[in-house]
């Protein structure tokens, strides 16, 4: 341990009584970033300016990439021989344990074919959620929300316990990093976590129960297209109390979905083609984005219009 910032004392011979621990508080996620990033820095990594939490390296005859998520680490490349010795040397420093090919992170599950083609899903931490509420056995919904439904601030009882229906809505919006077919029932529910209704808790049931019938569903990706393409939509004036327009959009990789939101927009659009301006500013916004990761990535890519 070290003494604070600003504290001085004049013996050195000091010792510093421990009255809580360091792990769990704010500052202990920044202070382990740092010192991981200086360990990579010092094996010839270098954080992207598009991702602090990406860390690349270029050799003369390959690159690796390591991506970290507080304490949890995936190292890939195109070297199996550079990989297992920067895995060696991380264990010198840090106690580390390898958990071999990637097929589990974060809750999302990896599932590779023969072919390569990479197939991401959440089956058990869904599965956990439906067992957690009961509602494992729950007859399964085609869609996730009824196109005509609106839902108001008003207008029915207000739901008993609010805790819970946040805590199962903070839960469903992780479920869409591999659902984006969740995006806009779950950005619907989720504007109504200040205080719930008896009405935006069945529409969560409903989302629930079609994620009875569809928990195996997920995202699949192919190396076969590497052309970069955006799509964007707008909703006029779709709330009913405020009046802001939602935008979605969604960016291709070829034929890989990696990017996607549906959300409100901050302030009301006066016409139908503002709107539809905004949504495609966000898209471009995140196509950028997207661009130049690519670009720090070196990677091969034709931006198509």
């Amino acid at each position: 341990m070290h003494q604070p910032v600003g504290f001085s004392h004049d013996s050195d011979n000091i010792v510093c009584k421990l009255n809580k621990s360091l792990y769990g508080l704010k500052q202990a996620p920044r202070e382990w970033f740092l010192k991981l990033s200086k360990t990579l820095n010092l094996f010839g990594f270098y954080s992207t300016k598009s991702d602090t939490s990406l860390f690349i390296k270029h050799g003369s005859n390959y690159v690796m990439f390591i991506l970290c998520y507080i304490d949890d680490i995936i190292i890939t490349g195109n070297d199996s021989v550079e990989i297992n010795a920067m895995i060696q040397n991380l264990n010198k420093i840090f106690t580390l344990k390898d958990l071999g090919e990637l097929s589990y992170f974060l809750g999302i599950e990896v599932q590779r074919s023969k072919t390569g083609q990479l197939h991401l899903s959440q089956t058990k931490y869904i599965k956990d959620l439906l067992s957690k509420l009961g509602m494992s056995e729950a007859s399964p919904m085609p869609t996730p929300m009824i196109s005509s439904l609106q839902l108001l601030s008003i207008g029915s009882e207000r739901f008993e316990d609010p805790k819970l229906f946040r805590s199962v809505v903070e839960t469903l919006q992780y479920v869409t990093i591999t659902r984006p077919d969740l995006s806009f029932a779950v950005q619907k529910v989720s504007q109504f976590m200040h205080s719930p209704l008896l009405a935006h808790w069945k529409a969560v049931k409903r989302i629930l129960r079609y994620l009875q019938g569809t928990k195996d569903h997920g995202l699949l990706h192919k190396c076969r297209d590497y052309r970069l393409y955006g799509f964007s939509d707008s909703d006029w004036a779709a709330d009913l109390e405020d009046r802001r327009s939602v935008s979605g959009y969604c960016i291709y990789l070829g034929t890989n979905l990696v990017n996607w939101s549906c959300r409100k927009q901050p302030t009301i659009s006066r016409s139908s083609t503002e709107a539809e301006f905004r949504s495609l500013a966000l898209c471009e916004a995140e196509v950028t984005w997207v661009k130049n990761l690519l670009d720090e990535l070196r990677f091969l890519w034709q931006l198509f219009q």
